[in-house]
């Protein structure tokens, strides 16, 4: 009689368990994203990749926002939609960047300032790398500004050349 080869090694697979309490944290952070989801405007989650079922559910959320108890449990029920939606990540990272927007805006004023003020003190060789840098700016017009509001600096008069670089940089550079 022939004799039987033995079975060939099973494969193991790894079992990940999860805690109950991991699951808990879970199911609260799509909660509270759902939340976030359904307090923000139409036209800023138009910009979100939701699925078709998620848009439905956010126009219901939009009706039913003064009815407290519906409305949390229609809120449970966006958080349940929530974890079989694939692009989870994507979503996240809109609503992390939309969220950021103002801070993000500050710190380009604040740059825009910085600019205006070192503009106003190093005048052309400064000009030249703006212009390279954004070419939008139109250098020509640059320069009166900046004469203009360096005239104003020397005389301490009102700032409104000041004021008028400043707008011309932010408009220039923002767009």
């Amino acid at each position: 009689m022939a004799k039987k080869k033995g079975k060939p090694a099973e494969i193991e697979e790894e079992i990940i368990y999860i805690s109950k309490s991991e699951l808990k944290r879970e199911a609260q952070e799509f909660h509270q994203l759902g939340a976030e989801i359904a307090k923000m405007g139409k036209k800023q989650r138009e910009r979100l990749p939701l699925n078709d079922d998620l848009k439905a559910a956010m126009v219901v959320a939009d009706k039913i926002s003064n009815k407290s108890d519906a409305y949390r449990r229609h809120l449970n029920y966006i958080a349940k939609t929530l974890r079989t939606v694939e692009n989870i990540d994507e979503i996240n990272a809109i609503i992390d960047v939309m969220l950021n927007k103002n801070n993000q805006a500050e710190v380009l004023i604040k740059k825009i300032e910085q600019l205006r003020d070192d503009l106003i003190a190093q005048g052309d060789d400064l000009v030249n790398q703006t212009v390279e840098q954004h070419p939008a700016i139109d250098r020509q017009k640059l320069r009166q500004l900046i004469r203009n509001a360096a005239k104003e600096v020397k005389i301490e008069k009102p700032a409104k050349g000041y004021k008028e670089l400043f707008q011309y940089l932010k408009e220039s550079i923002m767009r």
